[in-house]
């Protein structure tokens, strides 16, 4: 059982989505601000739809948090569709305003709204298409905002850039796997500045360039983007069970986000094209003086180091104390202006698929939901390491299991 749960709530276009975290410890700081800087990244982005040009996310702190620190109690969290407004009858909890908007019966292919409306027994496909928006995606970025809040405070550092929308590439992700901590920030502050989220400026242009094809002939990209973690300390998750390995739990966490269709950790796919000798990370030892071990992080506690990170920083389920490094695959959104062949689940004949308002490429804003989803499993596996009711015994635990780690 997780220590840190979640739970999601809310419609696309209903009054507001909502989410709730429990297990964070008390005496954490957090605020409003924290968490819309996220929101913010994820609007951002070439690409997206009309929809952000409505919404202006900002997060409301129901519960759990007072004077700006956590009390140990679930956080509440809430986020105003400000686009409600338009939908205040069609999006009605009043039976009153029942059929106040036509049913939509036209599925489109590779959503949800075909295989929901069977399961749930609904002839009215909104009633599927509303929750399984990405919009939802909304809260869970701000419940990782949190996340990420409290592993900072342990030396952990989350972020994402783009490495492929369509077939333009950036070429050197391969490189990332076998480089240090700061190169992986160093990338991460280029790609903040970028309007797809690349690294490389010229790359990004090319990106820029085909997303606008795109836009001209009302179709959709989808890409590729990674997520790195840092600062990660030795040995979070476990190998004893399948369901306590890290490298699962993370692509459950990661395959859960919307469109998301492939997961690799390190090299992933490209490792079983080469002999073990070529890609599996040598271990070496270089004895540290009391000083240099006391100012080592979660990352660099022991002598033990390796020269290449082509597993990720995950061997037999658990971290190694090399950076956490995760590619995620996002096929192109399903709703497109042109839309594809369907069958109305009414009248069973052919029709082409419903339109819904949508974007045109979202991986920018995927890879700031990866981020979300990778912060929330980490401070949970973090948490089942180092428990604690309180930061002060949460930080007093991770202080002394590294006392013990550096005797190694």
């Amino acid at each position: 059982m997780s220590l840190l749960r979640f739970l999601t709530a809310g419609e696309s276009h209903g009054k507001a989505l909502v989410g709730i975290l429990e297990g964070v410890p008390s005496g954490l700081s957090i605020s409003a601000e924290d968490i819309d800087r996220d929101l913010i990244r994820r609007q951002l982005g070439y690409g997206r739809g009309a929809r952000m040009k409505i919404e202006s996310d900002h997060v409301t702190i129901l519960t759990g948090v007072r004077w700006g620190k956590t009390i140990g109690s679930p956080i509440a969290l809430y986020i105003e569709n400000k686009d409600w407004k338009n939908w205040i009858e069609g999006m009605s909890t009043d039976s009153a305003d029942e059929n106040s908007l036509p049913a939509v019966t036209k599925p489109r292919p590779g959503h949800a709204d075909l295989a929901g409306a069977i399961k749930y027994d609904q002839h009215d496909l909104r009633n599927i298409l509303e929750r399984s928006s990405a919009r939802e995606t909304a809260v869970r970025v701000a419940l990782g905002a949190i996340a990420k809040n409290f592993l900072k405070e342990f030396g952990m550092t989350i972020g994402s850039y783009i490495i492929q929308i369509g077939k333009i590439k950036f070429n050197q992700s391969k490189k990332i796997l076998r480089s240090s901590e700061k190169l992986l920030l160093s990338l991460f502050e280029k790609a903040e500045k970028s309007p797809v989220r690349c690294p490389d400026e010229e790359i990004s242009g090319k990106m820029v360039e085909l997303i606008s094809k795109a836009t001209q002939e009302r179709n959709s990209l989808g890409g590729i983007f990674e997520v790195f973690v840092t600062g990660v300390p030795i040995g979070l998750g476990s190998h004893i069970q399948w369901d306590k390995k890290l490298d699962g739990r993370l692509a459950k966490a990661l395959m859960g986000i919307q469109a998301i269709k492939g997961v690799e950790i390190g090299l992933g796919f490209d490792m079983a094209r080469h002999l073990g000798s070529e890609v599996m990370d040598e271990i070496f030892y270089r004895a540290k003086s009391s000083e240099q071990r006391a100012q080592s992080n979660g990352s660099q506690v022991s002598g033990f180091y390796r020269k290449t990170n082509n597993a990720g920083g995950i061997e037999g389920g658990m971290t190694n104390g090399m950076p956490i490094i995760i590619r995620i695959a996002m096929k192109p959104i399903p709703t497109l202006k042109k839309p594809l062949r369907s069958v109305d689940i009414m009248t069973k004949k052919p029709v082409e698929a419903t339109y819904e308002r949508s974007d045109i490429c979202a991986v920018p804003a995927a890879g700031v939901i990866g981020e979300a989803m990778v912060a929330l499993t980490i401070a949970d596996v973090f948490l089942e390491k180092f428990g604690g009711d309180s930061m002060i015994e949460t930080k007093r635990n991770y202080e002394s299991y590294f006392e013990y780690i550096r005797k190694w």
